[in-house]
């Protein structure tokens, strides 16, 4: 560097590949190679490690600051506890389930989590985007009106034992799954779900739970719809029976909204200020529910109520194996899904709180969690945001905070239960309808979406259309093909030299430039595999000639001067460098002098009318340095280009080769005698050096040698040889 100035000086020699690792030693690597014998090697400490890792519990429990952190643990299980009960009976509905089965997937899967997660500060239960894609299976198979599905075990039961049967069911197999993938260690999966991919969801998860809560919010009877256009036919049933709206479910319900939305809104800006957030949903829950006694409004005014709240918990039962085969598709999105929101907010709240959680720990710890929640009849468990909200600001440190609001939700259970069977059904819908503003303000996105990037509305619109699981598949698949095309049909460039520096931009954005004359540099902007080998090739022809075409071209001409100078239309009378003679006739091959005293300037003026493309160029530069993988149908493409390009008398020169890419064309047997190690170069701006070396200025501009060949019949048209 030189001292108060931004400008830095390097003195150092011109380097290819081979002149630099011979001055430069390399540090030789051992590559690990698997042991299949020591992965079923048993001992103490490999033991231990493996509890470690099934069981969390064990490794923060010891570490646990009984005077620090347990009464911040009650406070939060109490506040989060109460939420939860709320919240299950509300998301409950969304899975056209009777409301306390709500209950069963707020205290089961908590109570497993609680020793198998690996975060501190999540509070597992139901999702709505989870209990609405579970509320589409129920009502597919057991629908509102008509017959039920024709499915094995259905027999004798009433048509809400059916419905939990299905949302048992699939819950159990969408828990297999997880656990599936855990076991496998491919955590991984959710990499592939984007956050624009997952926010698009989540929006369109919102609009379907909008519009599935009308019916409560307005007094309605509207019967469940699954399937594409879900959506639109439901809003149509509800527009048709607008006018039997019950007046007072919609005053109660705004009423609820209203006061909730207002008090959410200040515990968010005095959060500083207040020990904990007012559990406001809580105490409007208790207020509807008291003045729901108080004046009957079951009677008096129609209002569909909670109803009869069983005592206790039901006895296991087995999933149906005939609901899993009708229910596989709807199951995998479900086990992506609840695992990518819950991981996605688990990370959120690790990185504040500076621990690690582990990916695939985390499947295992829903995967068991799923499974022995459907045996007790509870539906599919991920983590809602407003709750881990709840249990995190209310100054939860561990999962203890999670265990105490299960017991919450069990002492409702098995006690207080009855007290909310007066609770109008119209208040969990406001509730679950305030609750979704975080997902609603993403809508705000989308415009900025569509103008950057349309392929990441697809999911939005995708579900909104076609229910959350197609939507979700399409939304992933456009985004895996996006991917794809952008990795096979890349941006490539030609690159100029920045004037005084040794930087290489694209031509086309700067104008103090400089190209050096026959030399072209080609910049390949992606790996290079068999997809996208034939796109680079067509490129490369579109900014020079295609060699194969001006290879072909010459050894025709060549056939015909060696026509012309047998019949002794053509002599000699000039003689040229002298060029490597090859024994190889056909038009792909190099071309052959062997039987002519000279080789032949292609590019002056030929006899005969021989017209062959002139090539210009004398130079190719091929900058590789954002090729991070090469396969062997790319390998054997790019050889054939560069012999192709070496045929037609081009130099061609490859930079900033990754060294692995380097070390796989040796193995490959790349190089032979027209392909060359010679020509990979450290830098590009190494390779520009050699090049005007190799080529100075003044050579490039050669004069043509029109008495090189001389025709005798000035006459005689070619046309008739070829």
């Amino acid at each position: 560097m030189r001292p108060g100035v931004k400008q830095y000086v390097v003195a150092r020699p011109l380097y290819s590949e081979e002149s630099f690792s011979e001055e430069h030693d390399k540090v030789y690597r051992h590559r690990a190679r698997i042991a299949f014998g020591f992965c079923f090697l048993c001992d103490a400490k490999r033991a231990k490690n493996a509890a470690l890792s099934l069981l969390p519990v064990i490794g923060w429990i010891k570490m646990y600051r009984i005077k620090e952190w347990l009464l911040s643990d009650i406070v939060s299980g109490i506040s989060t506890g109460l939420v939860a009960v709320l919240q299950g009976l509300a998301y409950c509905l969304l899975a056209s389930l009777p409301p306390w089965y709500g209950l069963f997937s707020a205290f089961f899967p908590v109570v497993i989590y609680f020793f198998l997660g690996t975060s501190r500060h999540i509070s597992v239960g139901p999702f709505p985007v989870l209990c609405l894609m579970i509320g589409s299976v129920v009502t597919r198979l057991v629908p509102d009106e008509g017959p039920p599905a024709n499915i094995t075990g259905f027999e004798g039961l009433t048509r809400d034992e059916q419905r939990v049967l299905v949302a048992s069911s699939v819950t159990f197999l969408a828990g297999i799954m997880q656990l599936a993938m855990g076991v496998m260690q491919v955590g991984f999966v959710v990499m592939y779900l984007s956050d624009t991919l997952v926010s698009g969801f989540t929006t369109a998860a919102a609009i379907h739970i909008l519009v599935s809560q009308l019916k409560f919010v307005l007094g309605l009877e509207v019967r469940g719809i699954s399937g594409p256009l879900a959506i639109i036919y439901t809003l149509e049933i509800i527009f048709e029976k607008i006018t039997s709206t019950n007046v007072c479910d919609v005053v109660i319900s705004l009423v609820i909204m209203v006061v909730v939305f207002i008090v959410k809104e200040l515990n968010d800006r005095f959060k500083s200020k207040l020990p904990v957030p007012i559990p406001i949903e809580v105490i409007m829950t208790v207020i509807a529910c008291g003045v729901s006694y108080a004046f009957d409004f079951k009677t008096r005014y129609g209002i569909d109520v909670v109803g009869h709240i069983p005592k206790g918990y039901e006895s296991p039962m087995a999933p149906n194996l005939h609901i899993f085969q009708e229910t596989t598709v709807e199951a995998f999105p479900m086990a992506i899904v609840g695992f990518a929101v819950a991981f996605s907010v688990a990370k959120v709240y690790s990185v504040k709180h500076d621990y690690t959680i582990d990916g695939n720990q985390e499947l295992i710890a829903f995967g068991v969690s799923n499974i022995f929640g459907a045996s007790f009849k509870s539906f599919a468990a991920s983590t809602a945001l407003s709750r881990s909200a709840v249990q995190e600001s209310t100054g939860g440190k561990t999962q203890i905070a999670g265990l105490l609001s299960a017991i919450i939700v069990m002492i409702v259970t098995l006690a207080i239960g009855f007290l909310l069977e007066p609770l109008p059904k119209s208040v969990l819908g406001a509730v679950v309808i305030v609750n979704l503003k975080g997902m609603l303000m993403q809508f705000r996105e989308i415009p900025y979406l569509w103008r950057r990037d349309k392929p990441d509305c697809v999911p939005v619109f995708a579900s909104i259309l076609l229910g959350l699981d197609l939507g979700l598949a399409a939304g992933l698949g456009v985004e895996l093909i996006s991917v794809v095309l952008r990795t096979q049909f890349p941006r490539c460039s030609v690159l100029a030299n920045i004037r005084g520096t040794d930087i290489y931009k694209d031509r086309k954005d700067y104008v103090d430039i400089y190209e050096p004359e026959g030399v072209k540099i080609f910049r390949i902007p992606s790996p290079i595999f068999f997809a996208n080998i034939e796109f680079f090739r067509g490129k490369l022809v579109e900014v020079g000639f295609n060699p194969l075409r001006v290879l072909r071209k010459r050894n025709k001409a060549l056939r015909m001067i060696r026509k012309l100078l047998k019949k002794g239309y053509l002599q000699w009378t000039s003689v040229s460098n002298d060029f490597e003679l090859s024994n190889m006739e056909e038009l792909d091959l190099p071309t052959d002098f062997k039987d002519l005293p000279s080789r032949i300037d292609w590019n002056a003026e030929l006899p005969a009318n021989i017209v062959v493309p002139r090539v210009d160029t004398h130079s190719l530069i091929l900058d590789f340095a954002a090729v991070s993988f090469l396969d062997i149908s790319a390998l054997k493409g790019l050889k054939t280009l560069l012999k192709e390009l070496i045929r037609v008398e081009v130099e061609v020169y490859i930079v900033a080769c990754d060294p692995y890419i380097l070390e796989k064309l040796h193995n490959c047997c790349f190089f032979d005698d027209e392909v060359q190690p010679s020509m990979f170069f450290l830098t590009l701006h190494d390779a520009m050096l050699y090049i005007l070396e190799k080529h100075p200025l003044e050579s490039t501009e050669k004069k043509p040698d029109y008495d090189r060949v001389k025709n005798l019949p000035s006459f005689l048209s070619i046309a008739q040889y070829l």
